[in-house]
């Protein structure tokens, strides 16, 4: 990128320590990106692994780094960057991602070919287990984001599908939508903050879209205490979006429970087995009393 052409996409990249993961991720990065014209922010959330002394030896001049100076969590560190985004479009990356050759023209295509676009999502394979672990996020029957395709057996090939929300694990979209939606909302600390930017893009009109065709490997929660606030996170997120995720569950979930556990049958419930297939035949609808009891012990944490 010549000194004077504005970049296409500003991508950012928040970290917190786990140095190996963000060392793969930044080599599969550069590896699979050179066709694109782009600004990298990186921002150190106060990492201890000797991170920043990595950062700090990092010559590119596509690359800002930042360091934060008190630990902010994921929404505020994106925040902070995407205010310095120079791009018209902001793609939002983990560091625990292992980028493959193609997985980025097949997000951008979407917004040549599809109208109202808010964000683009891709399909994700954990690193680890090598299976499915997100092609789009969906709702259970307590009204909690869960993620299509996550140990499905196999996935039906598609180019672009909506759903209610995507991950921002790998997302694509316009910083001109992030700026007037005031960015994530900083209350969520680590956990639910993409699921409520991608309700609140929904309410404006706009398509949370799969793009089929892309598809990388994740390390899934791979930073430090990535769990540690997902009870809060799940309440803060019933209170404001429980009614509209409650009515994505009662068409959703039934399909997601017994996709995810077809290859490990014994994991079934046998309540939930039975609830699930009778909603699939349309003799059941409505809430059900284990989903009940679970949302009124996520909606008491506080009380």
């Amino acid at each position: 990128m010549l000194a004077s052409e504005a970049p296409r996409v500003s991508f950012i990249v928040p970290v917190y320590n786990r140095l190996d993961c963000t060392e793969a991720f930044l080599e599969s990065f550069f590896a699979t990106i050179r066709e694109v014209s782009f600004e990298l922010i990186i921002i150190n959330d106060c990492s201890s692994d000797g991170t920043r002394e990595f950062l700090k030896d990092l010559e590119d001049p596509r690359v800002t780094v930042l360091h934060n100076e008190n630990r902010s969590g994921y929404a505020r560190s994106v925040n902070r960057a995407a205010k310095l985004a120079k791009a018209d479009f902001l793609g939002l990356l983990n560091n625990d991602l292992v980028l493959t050759p193609g997985w980025f023209e097949p997000m951008i295509e979407c917004y040549k070919r599809k109208l109202k676009v808010g964000t683009v999502g891709n399909v994700q394979r954990n690193i680890q287990s090598k299976s499915l672990d997100h092609a789009g996020i969906v709702f259970d029957l307590v009204g909690l984001p869960d993620h299509y395709g996550k140990n499905y057996p196999f996935l039906p090939s598609f180019d672009y599908r909506d759903f209610p929300a995507v991950t921002a694990a790998c997302m694509l979209l316009k910083r001109s939508l992030f700026e007037d939606l005031n960015g994530f909302d900083e209350t969520y600390l680590n956990g639910c903050e993409d699921v409520d930017l991608c309700l609140r893009i929904g309410k404006r009109g706009f398509r949370n879209i799969v793009a089929g065709q892309s598809q990388i490997w994740h390390h899934v929660s791979a930073s430090p205490g990535r769990r540690d606030h997902d009870k809060a996170n799940n309440n803060k997120l019933l209170s404001k979006w429980g009614k509209e995720m409650n009515l994505h569950g009662q068409r959703d979930w039934p399909f997601q429970y017994l996709m995810r556990y077809w290859k490990t049958p014994w994991l079934y419930n046998g309540t939930k087995l039975m609830d699930a297939l009778l909603r699939l035949a349309k003799l059941k609808s409505g809430d059900s009393k284990w989903a009940i009891e679970k949302r009124s012990r996520i909606m008491a944490l506080d009380s």
